[in-house]
């Protein structure tokens, strides 16, 4: 739908192209978006639940671990339902609003952000356990756990208000179809017949703070960690330590190393089905493997989700 004016046509609704590429092959490929999403829902509600029902895991590395499972259900259910209409539905599924677009928009990166923030509250948590492990409970309390969470919910909240008010500024017309699955900046700006220039050193300055803050902080906790380990004699106990952290690294490593990547450039124009794939990474199988890496990697964890399918299966004999 369109309005039209003597000068130009106002676009308001946009068309997603998403993988337009694998007509052919479309139910195979819904299938297997599917199959990811409803695995990424069942693998982080099941650590939510036995989080929340195992007294063994009421502790604050789990705390943040169940704010990190909620993130991912609402990173991946912003996107992943509209993109698998437009696999197998009609034209009309593909379609979004102007105001329905910037939405999503604004709430993917408002979670996007907070999961970074998020990462960074949980390398203070490991900084602290490993490093002062007398002071952690004084540290590391409930209240401070809670006051963490609630900081990077309201800072991830309030880091796309700028970037996403300048995108509401500016005009598209013309061409109204968005060559991705969901709506991203770098595609929107392609289609805007604005100058974009302010509207992209926002989009770069913005993600660089929230990237470098958290990075930061991520950084200078496990520097601080390596340095604490190399100095326990005991190889045992160095490696013990070291094992509440694998877990995590490898999902900052993961999230961090696709969102530098993807969101610290100026460009707009740049390989667009390059940029669906990345996209695809982080945004869908990183969510789906989050889950899988702390459960596989942290003993608590796996005993956790052990003992809660064993009393499921005793009570069902």
């Amino acid at each position: 739908m369109q309005l039209y004016t003597p000068n130009w046509t106002h676009v308001t609704e946009f068309v997603m192209v998403g993988f337009a590429g694998v007509h052919e092959t479309r139910f195979l490929f819904f299938t297997l978006f599917l199959t990811m999403y409803l695995f990424t829902l069942l693998e982080n509600l099941a650590i939510i639940m036995v989080v929340i029902l195992d007294p063994r895991l009421r502790r604050p590395m789990y705390f943040f671990l169940t704010h990190l499972s909620c993130l991912e259900i609402g990173y991946t259910s912003v996107t992943v339902p509209k993109m698998l209409a437009g696999f197998i539905g009609g034209e009309g599924d593909k379609n979004i609003s102007y105001a329905g677009c910037l939405s999503q928009l604004f709430i993917f990166t408002f979670l996007g952000a907070t999961e970074c923030f998020l990462l960074a509250a949980m390398a203070y948590d490991r900084y602290v356990a490993i490093c002062m492990p007398l002071r952690y409970g004084a540290l590391v309390s409930w209240g401070t756990c809670i006051r963490l969470a609630g900081a990077c919910w309201l800072v991830g909240f309030l880091t796309p208000m700028l970037p996403i008010y300048l995108m509401s500024q500016l005009t598209f017309c013309g061409s109204n179809v968005i060559d991705h699955f969901f709506c991203d900046a770098s595609p929107l700006l392609a289609l805007s017949c604005s100058d974009v220039t302010l509207k992209e050193t926002t989009d770069f300055l913005v993600s660089l703070a929230v990237l470098l803050t958290s990075s930061v902080v991520i950084a200078v906790s496990y520097s601080n960690i390596v340095w604490t380990l190399l100095h326990i004699r005991s190889v045992a106990e160095r490696r013990k330590a070291f094992s509440t952290c694998t877990a995590h690294l490898i999902v900052v490593s993961l999230f961090y190393g696709t969102l530098f990547f993807m969101y610290v450039r100026t460009k707009v124009a740049s390989s667009i089905n390059f940029n669906k794939v990345v996209s695809v990474f982080y945004s869908i199988v990183t969510p789906m493997l989050n889950p899988l890496i702390y459960s596989l990697r942290n003993k608590e964890v796996k005993g956790a989700l052990s003992r809660a399918i064993s009393l499921k299966s005793w009570k069902g004999q």
